[in-house]
């Protein structure tokens, strides 16, 4: 073909080959992903153009055939088709085995295209099976697609069936899913014989679900009340200095939480796993003094978090297992957070102890103070966490703050995790027994883990790791979802199909109608 024909047949083929590219998609992933109309169009401009081109050029194919180019011309253009042939084919070998051995890289600053630490964790420790049943349309189901494709990654055990709504009814009748809940897809997790189901997913949501499903809530965590401390349940929970959000995340992990009023019960109830006395600002009966005495000798767990300046009587407690909290509050001039330095950014934490080995970022504290250990304790205990070294505690705390000879520079502990010291048995301190002896964690602030400030860089990971040592989780201690450094475009399904049918059938064909233009161009050239 020569001329004009040349042009109007490539054009055709074009077409026919973009044709062809909407019934592999067809074929393979349904008719969400190509358009009915675009293939028809397409064969029907090809093959009107390929027959215009064929019919237009009869007389110049005779010739050509009758003379020795027929020849040349059969002999190199059946040496590109077989090449075209082989890259092809390559190609496919290459997509086939980069699907069958496929490989992530995530090269994002804060990680949003991996799975969090503790996401890994979950789906390391499954014992069975997770059968997640997707009910989304073809356009829905993209963004949760990219979601659940790391999950499968990172696990054979978490496997995953895509069931189109409208076509799978009897499907959604088995698993006892409402019109309602369809509306804008769902998402159905089982594990044996227990479910849940998902409407709004992310990593964080889908994960706790996890969580749930694997993990037994036969742990209870007990927060004390009476003493003016923050509270955790009830409508004052909700309040920026309430810890509503810290007793919810320690729900998330499945487990169960209630009040504890030590004067009305006498004793430490038998069913509790720890017990969190976050911020007391009044004094203890001495009868709740002996009753939290006789829970750490019967192996207890204990996480105490005391303000600066408290008027509570926690202290003798505090020191008898080996802890001490100083009389002071620690400034930061340089990283105080906002300028504020009452209010010091800890970027500084223990690699030998399972709640702070994996924390990077920082966290966050309000008016807090040091945390010491008595001699005899040292080896019992781990200093957790510390401010940064421009930090000091200021004893003095009725003058204007100023580094003083009496002030402990920083960096300055926070915190401290360990065994606490016992009554002597025989005269001698026993040995703790990492499974059965008594825990207790003391921070120096309660602030940290407020409605206000939980949510805050690592507060919470650091809050929720504490609480997984005491009950002996150690394998739940982790880094959970951080999706607060990712973009995202929210976009409707109409929106998202124009985009999607721009790029993968329009922009490209309209390259390639390009590209025979400007080769017919080329073979028009003078001298050519």
């Amino acid at each position: 073909m020569r001329g004009w024909t040349a042009l109007v047949g490539a054009l055709g083929f074009t077409a026919l080959l973009f044709a062809l590219l909407s019934v592999l998609l067809l074929i393979f992933f349904g008719p969400g992903y190509a358009d009915l109309l675009f293939l028809w169009g397409n064969l029907g401009v090809g093959l009107v153009l390929v027959g215009i081109a064929f019919f237009s050029s009869l007389d110049g194919m005779r010739e050509r055939m009758r003379s020795g180019e027929a020849r040349r011309v059969g002999k190199y253009g059946t040496s590109a088709v077989l090449s075209t042939v082989l890259g092809i084919a390559i190609l496919g070998m290459l997509g086939y085995l980069g699907a069958r051995n496929s490989v992530r890289w995530d090269f994002s600053e804060a990680g949003v295209h991996s799975l969090s630490d503790q996401t890994g964790k979950v789906l390391a420790n499954l014992e069975r099976d997770v059968e997640v049943t997707a009910f989304y349309t073809p356009v829905d189901r993209v963004p949760v697609r990219a979601l659940l494709d790391k999950y499968v990654y990172e696990s054979e055990r978490f496997r995953v069936t895509w069931a189109d709504p409208t076509s799978r009814p009897d499907l959604v009748e088995q698993l006892g899913i409402t019109r309602e809940q369809l509306a804008g897809g769902i998402l159905h997790v089982t594990l044996g014989e227990e479910s849940t189901a998902l409407t709004d997913v992310d990593e964080e949501r889908l994960t706790n679900a996890l969580v749930k499903l694997t993990r037994s809530a036969d742990k209870k965590v007990y927060f004390l009340t009476g003493h003016n401390e923050r509270p955790a349940t009830g409508e004052a929970a909700s309040e920026e200095g309430g810890f509503g959000a810290a007793a919810d995340a320690l729900r998330n992990e499945n487990y169960r939480v209630a009040d504890l009023v030590l004067a009305t019960v006498g004793d430490v109830p038998q069913d509790a796993d720890v017990v969190i006395i976050p911020g007391p600002t009044r004094p203890f009966l001495p009868e709740e003094h002996k009753a939290l005495q006789r829970y750490v000798d019967r192996g207890g767990s204990l996480l105490v978090m005391v303000d600066p300046m408290a008027k509570t009587d926690l202290y003798e407690d505090l020191e008898r297992w080996g802890v001490s909290l100083g009389d002071d509050f620690i400034i930061d001039q340089m990283q105080g957070l906002f300028g504020r330095p009452a209010t010091p950014v800890a970027n500084g934490y223990s690699r030998e102890h399972p709640i702070t080995e994996s924390m990077r970022e920082v966290t966050i504290f309000h008016l807090a103070r040091s945390v010491e250990l008595a001699e005899e304790a040292r080896s019992r205990f781990t200093l957790l966490v510390f401010t940064g070294e421009s930090s000091w505690a200021e004893s003095n705390l009725e003058a204007q703050p100023e580094l003083g000879a009496d002030d402990l520079r920083g960096p300055v502990p926070i915190a401290a995790a360990g065994h606490p010291i016992l009554p002597d048995v025989d005269g001698e301190q026993p040995a703790p027994d990492p499974e059965t002896s008594a825990r207790l964690v003391v921070f120096g602030d309660s602030d940290f883990a407020t409605n206000e400030l939980i949510d805050a860089y690592r507060n919470r990971d650091l809050f929720v790791n504490a609480v997984n040592w005491l009950l002996g989780d150690v394998e739940a201690i982790s880094i959970r979802p951080n999706t607060s450094r990712a973009s995202r475009v929210q976009l409707t399904s109409e929106q998202f199909g124009r985009i999607r049918y721009f790029s993968l059938f329009v922009l490209p064909e309209v390259l390639a109608m390009l590209g025979a233009l400007a080769w017919w161009l080329r073979r028009r050239a003078p001298g050519r």
